[in-house]
């Protein structure tokens, strides 16, 4: 236990932010940089090591969270990294972007603010980055099977990552002209900055992994091609299949989906555009989905010099705390979040629904009319009489996602069978009703947290290994039992 006294000694703190009128200026994380380091030590002693650590079961990879608190609590930086690695292979990601469900379940949590987990995670791992404690890991034999990974999203790489250390021959198929898959071009740059990305590339190439950008398994390549060159083929090609918003006037003119509107804007910080195709500069923007990806669009419209912001859900505002009830501790809870984008401005609007769009003569949007809505018998039922339009010159659409993209062929070529969600089926080795193909990560899963991505994508991992082999050399996977309803 790193000290016994330490949650009575220590509140809760958490990185600072950057004033708001100077982060929206710039795509730059929006932390203080270094504002963790010297307060990480006491925050870490918050933990009590609990004689069952709840954190446990809250985080889908099954981090060893009492653990490396422990050893930052000592600013033992390399024991703690490599703590953190035996379970994570990029915690400067979920460090960065995950909700916490860990923080969730924090025995401390039951009565008082939960251990700050997400905070020394990224404190971990950026002191090692630093010190240099991370090194690839070139396998010391290699076992002449080779591995196709069909997608560079989290779940990808962890796969890709972890079958190259067995000593696979891997290489990566990627359709966008760089790797990360939506964390490269669905993640704004304010809330993780592409050099975190960059940096474990070159790590993933030093190992021995293979990239191959700007190859679509189904158009570019066909499925079973690609199953002929390899022995096997583990598919991490997400859900991106958008939901869409058939209500009249969804045709005009300025009306996007979420992931039309900001790659763009990575894209700019890439150096391929001087200004993005799409952008919210002196507009009425309003975007429609309360989620992270919602809010991804708010922060981005900031930035962009957006006129005025309103973002618009279909439920009602959730609660401030969590219901004892419908959401004990230590489940993960729908609470009312702020993040960083909510705090630089815009106004959000709970409970209703579009009914139309209105265009100019020109067939360029110009307005939204919504109705205010409410439960009645167990069904959301407009509210008579609440009808109203604000005005809107451009629309995002991020209402989530309904499945893995059908459009391109690989789901026929294969011949691969769907569950009744639409997500490619699979059983518990992650492998298809083909043999040798394996899934992993939102595709299988469905639309999830990146938690569940790299956990999933490690699981997979140890499947197409003992399929190749015969017995797997690779850590055994956390076994999800009923934590889904959790996350």
């Amino acid at each position: 236990m790193a000290d016994p006294k330490g949650f009575l000694n220590h509140g809760r703190e958490v990185a600072r932010s950057r004033p708001v009128e100077e982060r929206v200026k710039d795509w730059n994380e929006v932390y203080v940089p270094g504002s963790l380091l010297p307060i990480i030590s006491k925050q870490a002693s918050r933990c009590m090591d609990c004689g069952i650590p709840f954190c446990h079961n809250g985080c889908p990879l099954g981090n060893l969270i009492p653990e490396w608190n422990d050893y930052a609590y000592r600013e033992d930086w390399a024991a703690a990294s490599e703590r953190l690695h035996a379970t994570n292979n990029f915690p400067e990601f979920t460090g960065r972007l995950c909700p916490a469900p860990c923080e969730s379940a924090c025995v401390l949590g039951i009565n008082q603010p939960p251990v700050t987990i997400k905070n020394v995670e990224v404190s971990i791992i950026d002191k090692a980055w630093e010190t240099g404690d991370v090194a690839p890991q070139i396998p010391e034999r290699l076992s002449g099977k080779t591995v196709a990974v069909v997608g560079s999203g989290p779940a990808g790489l962890a796969a890709a990552q972890q079958l190259t250390r067995a000593g696979h021959t891997v290489a990566v198929y990627e359709r966008a002209d760089r790797i990360g898959g939506l964390l490269r071009y669905g993640i704004p740059e304010f809330k993780m900055e592409k050099r975190h990305i960059n940096r474990r590339i070159e790590q993933m190439r030093a190992e021995g992994t293979r990239f191959r950008t700007g190859i679509e398994i189904g158009r570019d390549l066909k499925a079973t091609d690609l199953k002929k060159r390899y022995d096997a083929v583990v598919l991490a090609v997400g859900a991106t299949t958008a939901r869409d918003l058939p209500v009249p006037g969804r045709e005009l003119k300025g009306i996007y989906q979420a992931m039309e509107y900001l790659p763009l804007s990575n894209k700019v910080q890439e150096g391929d555009f001087v200004a993005p195709p799409i952008s919210a500069e002196g507009k009425h923007v309003v975007v429609i989905g309360g989620g992270d990806t919602g809010a991804d669009c708010v922060g981005t419209a900031h930035r962009q010099g957006a006129a005025s912001v309103t973002q618009l859900e279909i439920m009602p505002r959730p609660n401030d705390e969590r219901h004892p009830v419908n959401q004990p501790w230590p489940t993960f809870p729908m609470l009312y979040k702020v993040t960083s984008a909510h705090e630089e401005g815009g106004e959000r609007v709970y409970s209703v629904s579009t009914t139309h769009f209105e265009g100019d003569e020109d067939g360029n949007v110009q307005w939204l009319h919504l109705t205010e809505v409410e439960f009645i018998d167990g069904k959301l039922t407009p509210k008579p009489g609440s009808e109203r339009k604000i005005p809107a010159q451009l629309v995002t659409l991020a209402m989530g996602f309904t499945g893995t993209d059908r459009e391109n062929g690989l789901v026929e070529q294969f011949g691969l069978e769907l569950d009744e969600r639409g997500n490619i089926a699979r059983d518990g080795d992650y492998q298809t009703n083909v043999p040798g193909v394996f899934v992993a990560g939102d595709a299988g899963r469905g639309q999830s947290l990146i938690v569940w991505a790299i956990a999933e994508g490690r699981s997979a991992a140890r499947g197409v290994d003992r399929h190749l082999t015969g017995a797997s050399e690779l850590p055994a996977p956390i076994k999800p039992t009923d934590r889904a309803l959790m996350v």
